[in-house]
């Protein structure tokens, strides 16, 4: 950030999530100028008494004066909690940066992932006029999906379908616990709880929860595309996405496939991923893991794998921290609001 940036008042409505720990880390740890980070929630989550800057504050509900002289207001809760609050955050005069997918359909959003900036710029909001202050940060995946697209857009793809393996902090503190209760029980041998996912997740993969779930996978599935779609807007073809619950708490793994018209060179496909920030490893790096990417902000690769049986065939494997990658995303937005 420029030396001259004056400090702004920042607010975190959704701040007992875990995604909303996350970002409140994140603006303290780096050098984002934020004079007072006020820290919102639901009535839930409302109450708790945590800290900020070092000093002991308690969550908020959110009221009409919440966002008082705010610069940013991010939306890190629930998608309905964000859909309830947000206008008045706008009307406050905040820069509204929802990571919850609250403001999926509102016409003037806009998404935005700055580290594409130089290849694939955001695309223009739905909204014939827009309003000015309402941005989409989207999640681990869309941003892998999307950053992958416009890494391979140079090179004549003709198909990139991309299988993620998703961890259980995707449904909050509760699908921590419930996976970390299953697995105890299960080596106790004894009956495990399905409150969240309404089947086994310890020691399993799924590619869909219970019918008792409150959630399902296929719905998760069909946002990450919804928005990856949203992204491209048809600058590009959309990818083939599967989603994946697997028995992990932290950190979303992924393999990918894409074949090209022609069969590029393996150094200039890596070359394309360095440049739109992915990091892609040396040749006899271990291979990137969920565990491997705690804390990181970029997406890790492994080196570029030739298919067998299709000449023009390769396949990656990655992984990504996807909490920290969000929420560095989200950051980032403001950062360049902040410097423009």
């Amino acid at each position: 950030m420029p030396a001259d940036v004056q400090a702004c008042r920042v607010a975190i409505a959704g701040a007992s999530s875990l995604g909303g720990k996350e970002l409140k880390q994140l603006i303290e740890d780096n050098a984002f100028p934020a004079a007072e980070i006020r820290l919102l929630d639901e009535e839930l989550g409302a109450g708790r008494l945590t800290e900020a800057g070092g000093e002991p504050v308690v969550i908020q509900t959110v009221d009409e004066d919440s966002f008082e002289r705010v610069r940013f207001a991010f939306f890190t809760g629930s998608p309905a909690f964000t859909a309830r609050h947000w206008e008045v955050a706008h009307r406050a005069g905040a820069t509204v940066v929802d990571l919850s997918g609250g403001l999926a359909d509102v016409p003037s959003t806009r998404r935005w992932i700055p580290a594409l900036d130089a290849v694939l710029p955001p695309p223009s909001p739905k909204s014939d006029v827009p309003a000015a202050g309402l941005f989409l940060s989207p999640p681990a995946p869309v941003i892998v999906t999307c950053s992958l697209a416009a890494a391979f857009s140079g090179f004549a793809l003709e198909r990139l379908a991309l299988v993620f393996f998703q961890p259980v902090s995707e449904r909050g503190q509760a699908g921590i616990e419930e996976l970390e209760t299953q697995t105890i029980k299960l080596l106790s041998f004894q009956p495990i709880a399905r409150e969240v996912f309404d089947a086994q997740v310890a020691f399993n993969l799924l590619d869909r929860y219970g019918e008792a779930s409150a959630e399902r996978l296929a719905d998760a599935r069909s946002r990450i595309g919804c928005e990856v779609r949203g992204y491209l807007a048809g600058r590009l073809p959309a990818p083939a996405i599967q989603l994946v619950q697997a028995p992990v708490f932290y950190g979303c793994a992924f393999t990918v496939y894409a074949e090209f018209g022609s069969p590029p060179e393996t150094a200039s496909l890596h070359q394309a991923l360095n440049a739109v920030g992915l990091q892609v490893g040396a040749p006899n790096e271990p291979a990137p893991s969920n565990v491997s990417v705690a804390g990181e902000s970029r997406i890790l690769l492994s080196q570029a794998e030739r298919d067998p049986n299709v000449e023009r065939g390769y396949w990656f494997w990655g992984a990504a921290d996807n909490l920290r990658l969000a929420a560095v995303n989200a950051m980032r937005i403001a950062e360049k609001l902040l410097a423009s």
